[in-house]
């Protein structure tokens, strides 16, 4: 499948329904999972949080078999390309295990997606999901992609891809890898010199030639500033 057209599938399926962490699950479940405030600040986690997460981690949910499975499907949905790796180069199998145990309700549909694959690897090959060609693979997962082209005889299927394009989507859009194949930079600090001289002067004025070695030397920016009695900078 070609990157491309993935990430536009991607996107127009997680903003059109909202991304997978902020529409799935009850109303307990979406306010237990807000940032917490007040003591703690808004970021980090709290100690409860972090209890519970590593209660989550103790325990494993993907059998080794649906595991491998699960690795081929998302790195048919998100493969690397010359920009960035691919979804389990960005750890999108661990991120989808830690969340089927985080909202339990996706346990059932993933489990019943992966085996829906077996039964339709069976059915065209005899043979299971992960012992088919790639070639094989994409050809079942076609019939399920596209969800305006799906017949009605797969709509489980079709339902289940969502679910996972979603979630991959999600995984890998909050990565390393993918802030890199979106070419996020994040804030980063820069150094200011003055105003432009030519735009000084376009406005009759100009930087003071008895100061403006102290006030933008971009080596003393984290100085604090010191004033003789006459209110003259002195450094």
């Amino acid at each position: 499948m070609n990157r491309r057209e993935n990430l536009k599938l991607l996107l127009a399926s997680s903003f059109g329904t909202g991304l997978i962490l902020s529409g799935c699950g009850s109303e307990t479940e979406k306010i237990a999972h807000q940032p917490a405030f007040g003591e703690f600040g808004s970021y980090g986690r709290t100690p409860e949080e972090i209890k519970h997460n590593d209660l989550l981690n103790s325990t494993t949910f993907f059998t080794e078999e649906e595991r491998k499975k699960l690795d081929i499907l998302v790195d048919i949905i998100i493969p690397a390309d010359e920009t960035s790796g691919s979804a389990t180069d960005a750890g999108v199998p661990d991120f989808i295990e830690f969340m089927m145990k985080d909202i339990p309700d996706y346990q059932t549909p993933m489990r019943g997606g992966l085996l829906w694959l077996d039964h339709k690897a069976d059915e065209y090959y005899q043979k299971k999901f992960v012992e088919i060609s790639q070639e094989q693979r994409i050809r079942i997962i076609d019939e399920i992609a596209y969800p305006d082209k799906a017949t009605p005889e797969v709509q489980a299927g079709v339902r289940f891809f969502n679910m996972l394009r979603n979630l991959t989507a999600t995984g890998f859009f909050t990565s390393e890898e993918g802030f890199k194949d979106l070419g996020y930079v994040g804030n980063r600090p820069n150094a200011w010199d003055g105003v432009p001289e030519e735009v000084l002067a376009k406005h009759g004025f100009e930087n003071d030639p008895k100061y403006k070695d102290i006030y933008l030397d971009i080596a003393t920016r984290g100085d604090i500033a010191q004033w003789d009695d006459n209110g003259n900078l002195i450094a």
